[in-house]
């Protein structure tokens, strides 16, 4: 790419307009069920079993004529001869505790939030003592595009039930800057979308304990995680400040927040836990991931990078972490590409092309054959072949690359180029087509343009965080997000998205953020620990660096123009290709003869 070009490339990124089709493409996933996530979450507590609300079965003395003291302080005696805590009884659970006490014959079991340590302990509610009665928490993760909710048993630190939906929020707009913008032209606006993430997380809530068949007031304790305008937008707070410099929050430090406050539909006396922030546009859903992977406990110099329509990553080890976000722009999840869709049944999302005889062979979400099978079409029938999505996005660029169909700039080659018959004239440009039969999906050169650009913002900010600790590579790299989960690490590297580094040594983990929620959830020392170690944290602001210009460049080349890949390299090697006119740039591939 031009350099002239470059202004144009990062207000595209940056501002990410909408269009009718991201439009469409949002709103058809909006209209989707709840639907439980698909990658595996780790959520076991780092410290054991901890969480922040506990039941303690009880038996309260009855009242007589020697000791006349009240029905509450009675029950505070019992529970501190039971265990030594003293509790305070709210005023809730005053008005019908003495019906209560006596209905259960004085023999009750207590729903005691136990807070953190920085709150006293409270009595929330009185069962009636059952030795089957659960105590369930609730995890959120509240991310711009989609919703997920994971129902815990506090008790075993099992996820017994999880669900995810599209934020209902994307009506306002794809990403959190057009929503920013939204409240910014419509006083008030930032309400109606509170109003709506609100709606989603009580649909998600009810979908968890309905499938478990479990009351909302069963579920004792919550915690919430999300990125900083979202984490405004679901409290209600204007995000106006966070939209321009210095990107300010109102709060960015771990808040307790009564549910009954935020709409959240479990017990009416039960708290919801906020992670903190960790700064500008790195909120508490990267703190969460930071807390899963126990970043600032590893010696080994680690990138976390959770990918999504804005991507936000660490770097760093126990000695020293910095942060940064980057809007990608939602090309690397399927939108804005020609035929790009959701992950959704019929989607592509596998891709391989053979080196020598250019034929290209697929999968789509749904069928377990690749497109070359015998029985491929019988096993898509009512499914049919749909789009292609993020994952699939990736790895068909990265395998044009690595073909020979496309040179390092992105350009794609002619039919006559390539040697490849799926090759075809479109325009000016060329184009690949994917399938022919009852749809003609393809891939366009704007649709390599659209991922070169996303991907370049982000290996830039990367660039700019490993300058800040003045190192050149990293020990690992760990992909988080749902849409992490489903990327092949290769196909990643060999696109360039990614910095050069040992493939075994890079692992896609997940959700993490949710699972980092269920962690603070299921243990109140990880919710100390992460709330110090976030005070840690250096935040960068790499979009206006005064490097990130150069790097975003060199970053637009598929790998990289300038930066070498020598483990790719040990793996990969890619066609030295040139389409087109390069006027007098030099062409060579940028892996050989670097090493």
């Amino acid at each position: 790419m031009r350099r002239c070009q470059l202004s144009a490339i990062q207000s595209r990124i940056y501002s990410m307009n909408e269009t009718p089709e991201l439009a469409s493409f949002l709103m058809d996933a909006a209209a989707g069920e709840c639907a439980a996530p698909e990658a595996p979450l780790d959520a076991a507590p780092r410290h054991g079993i901890n969480p922040a609300v506990t039941l303690l079965d009880v038996t309260v003395a009855p009242p007589n004529a020697i000791h006349t003291d009240g029905d509450a302080e009675r029950l505070i005696r019992a529970i501190s001869e039971a265990n030594g805590l003293i509790p305070e009884i709210g005023f809730a659970v005053m008005t019908t505790l003495q019906a209560r006490l006596r209905a259960a014959q004085w023999r009750v079991t207590c729903v005691i939030a136990l807070g953190d340590g920085r709150q006293a302990p409270r009595v929330i509610d009185l069962w009636p003592v059952d030795p089957a009665r659960r105590a369930y928490g609730l995890a959120l993760d509240i991310g711009s595009t989609t919703l997920a909710a994971y129902l815990c048993d506090l008790m075993s630190s099992e996820v017994i039930a999880n669900a995810k939906m599209v934020n209902p929020q994307v009506s306002y707009g794809a990403d959190v800057m057009s929503r920013v913008s939204h409240s910014m032209m419509y006083p008030g606006a930032h309400l109606q979308m509170t109003a709506a993430v609100r709606d989603g997380v009580r649909r998600l809530t009810a979908e968890v304990t309905a499938r478990c068949g479990i009351e909302a007031a069963e579920v004792l304790d919550a915690v919430v995680v999300c990125n900083p305008i979202m984490h405004h937008l679901y409290l209600g707070f204007d995000p106006y400040e966070l939209g321009q410099a210095p990107f300010t929050f109102a709060t960015s430090k771990a808040l307790h927040v009564a549910a009954r406050d935020i709409d959240l539909p479990i017990h009416p006396l039960a708290q919801a836990y906020l992670l903190p922030a960790v700064g500008n546009h790195v909120g508490a859903d990267a703190a969460a991931v930071m807390l899963c992977e126990d970043l600032h406990c590893s010696e080994a110099m680690t990138l976390v990078i959770d990918i999504g329509t804005n991507a936000e990553f660490f770097l760093g080890n126990s000695k020293d972490i910095v942060a940064s976000s980057s809007p990608t722009g939602p090309a690397l999840e399927g939108a804005e590409i020609t035929h790009g869709q959701r992950a959704a049944p019929g989607a592509i999302e596998r891709v391989r092309i053979h080196p020598l005889t250019k034929e290209i062979r697929f999968k789509v979400i749904g069928s377990e054959l690749w497109s070359d099978e015998p029985d491929f079409e019988a096993s898509i029938r009512g499914i049919g072949v749909t789009g292609i999505c993020g994952s699939g996005v990736i790895e068909m660029v990265a395998e044009m690359r690595m073909a020979g169909l496309i040179d390092p700039t992105g350009r794609i080659g002619t039919r006559d180029e390539t040697g490849c018959a799926a090759c075809f004239a479109d325009g000016r440009t060329t184009s690949v087509t994917l399938y022919h039969c009852k749809r003609h999906i393809y891939v366009t050169n704007n649709d390599v343009r659209e991922v070169q650009m996303a991907k370049a913002a982000l290996y830039a900010s990367l660039r700019l965080l490993m300058d800040d600790l003045g190192v050149s590579s990293v020990d690992r790299i760990v992909l988080a997000g749902a849409f992490g989960s489903h990327i092949s690490v290769k196909h990643a590297m060999v696109l360039g998205l990614i910095p050069d580094c040992a493939l075994e040594h890079v692992s896609a983990v997940g959700n993490a953020a949710g699972a980092g929620a269920c962690v603070a959830l299921m243990d109140v020392e990880a919710r100390r620990q992460i709330e110090r170690a976030v005070q840690h944290v250096r935040n960068v602001e790499t979009a206006t660096h005064a490097d990130f210009q150069a790097y975003f460049l060199s970053a637009s080349d598929i790998p990289n123009a300038e930066d070498r890949f020598p483990s790719l390299a040990a793996r990969v090697v890619l066609p030295e290709v040139a389409f087109g006119k390069r006027s007098g740039r030099k062409n060579p591939d940028r892996m050989r003869g670097r090493q």
